[in-house]
């Protein structure tokens, strides 16, 4: 029996391969966010144009899981036995992440600003800490807790909630969002060889698909798709430019690596990464809406990115074996 060199480490006592597989689950994760913010400002036009949200939602839905159904098929041919071992995680991830989050957000947002309804999605990373504190009953260390607190300030300057109204229902429906969002990454952090992440964002989208679909043929959500031009960037473009983008684009590649990162980097660090969502939702909508960001927003846009590497820094010390789990424990102990 020959012997095996250890994995060479790193100062912190992190592997090397695990210190490349986080920072490419980072840029990963960087990547995601950059991808789905831009989907805002490209379905707000169409949504003033005349589209109903119905019909938005199952072509931007429909396009990313055809963008994706090939990793779906060459997992299928070679796990004959995928859908059936994996059925609850499809279910779960095309009813919550996929259908679940948007419906529940786009609810919100009918009744409450949009700010107050972005604020309340995105407190989705301090839900996990919470979920982690509750099922392992030991307390997030300080970095996370400062991370949780500066990187909540930072939202709540970002999207500038002053002068808000109080709306029930509204704030029901955006703590929903948040529930699915949490679902997001944890069914993600579930992903590896046996589930691998392409396939569970293709099934689950093509699930979510054929929900919207039933949704829409029920009337139960209206379904308008209308022939329009729109202004992207002061250019006026056909509508399938903008669908075509979210669709194909924003949506197949946001979930597509979204899911790729999260089991390298866990759904703590992903859940917080995401909140870079909302910043490079600023500037899509500063380059192509003429919506210009406030002083303000730059400042809290900093705090944002000091919380999360306050959480990254807590993960990087979890690794080496010093700091608390970075990540949801989401299988009961034996």
């Amino acid at each position: 029996m020959t012997a095996t060199a250890p994995l060479p480490a790193l100062a912190d006592g992190v592997s090397r391969p695990a210190s490349r597989a986080a920072t490419t689950g980072l840029v990963m994760a960087l990547a995601s966010a950059l991808a789905f913010s831009s989907s805002g400002p490209f379905m707000k036009p169409l949504l003033e144009a005349g589209w109903s949200l119905g019909a938005a939602l199952l072509v931007r839905m429909g396009l990313a899981a055809l963008v994706l159904s090939a990793a779906l098929v060459a997992t299928l041919l070679r796990q004959r036995g995928f859908v059936r071992d994996h059925w609850a995680l499809i279910i779960g991830f095309g009813l919550m992440p996929v259908v679940g989050c948007q419906l529940l957000f786009f609810s919100a947002m009918q009744r409450m600003p949009v700010a107050v309804a972005l604020l309340i999605q995105y407190l989705a990373p301090v839900i996990l800490v919470v979920a982690v504190w509750i099922r392992s009953r030991r307390r997030p260390s300080g970095l996370v807790l400062a991370g949780s607190v500066v990187a909540v300030s930072g939202l709540v300057l970002v999207v500038d909630v002053s002068g808000a109204a109080f709306d029930l229902w509204g704030v029901l429906f955006a703590l929903g969002a948040a529930v699915c969002v949490c679902a997001y990454f944890v069914i993600a952090e579930r992903a590896g060889d046996d589930l691998p992440p392409l396939a569970l964002a293709a099934a689950g989208l093509l699930f979510g698909t054929l929900v919207m679909a039933v949704l829409a043929v029920t009337g139960i959500l209206p379904f308008r798709a209308v022939d329009v031009t729109v202004t992207l960037a002061g250019a006026e473009v056909a509508w399938w430019i903008p669908v075509l983008w979210v669709g194909a684009v924003a949506t197949s590649v946001g979930y597509g690596l979204g899911v790729m990162a999260v089991p390298r980097i866990g759904s703590r660090v992903g859940s917080f990464v995401g909140l870079s969502e909302v910043l490079f939702a600023l500037a899509f909508a500063w380059i192509f809406l003429a919506e210009v960001p406030a002083p303000i927003q730059f400042v809290g846009g900093a705090l944002i990115l000091a919380g999360v590497i306050l959480v990254r820094l807590d993960a990087t010390s979890s690794v080496g074996g010093r700091g608390a789990p970075a990540t949801i424990p989401v299988v009961p102990a034996p």
